[in-house]
């Protein structure tokens, strides 16, 4: 894997976030077992890079109507004034 490879891949994904969240996600399916798309690489991070770059997986956007969860906001710690927490 070299920068050009990732470079591609990030464009192919359409953008940095996107590609981090793809490959993440990829990475989570072969190392519970699901069957690589394309020859494997050494680690599941080149399957899942070379997937990507031979246009195998991308990123969906959720169903139409289909719930979304959020993570619940997480309050601040109260501040007693100035100083480190």
């Amino acid at each position: 894997m070299n920068y050009r490879d990732v470079d591609e891949a990030v464009e192919l994904a359409g953008g940095r976030f996107a590609f981090a969240v793809l490959l993440q996600k990829r990475v989570r399916e072969l190392v519970r077992g699901a069957r690589p798309l394309v020859e494997p690489g050494r680690t599941h991070i080149d399957t899942a890079l070379a997937e990507l770059r031979a246009k195998k997986i991308r990123l969906t956007e959720p169903p139409e109507g289909a719930e979304v969860a959020e993570a619940p906001a997480e309050k601040a710690p109260a501040s007693s004034g100035g100083g480190i927490l």
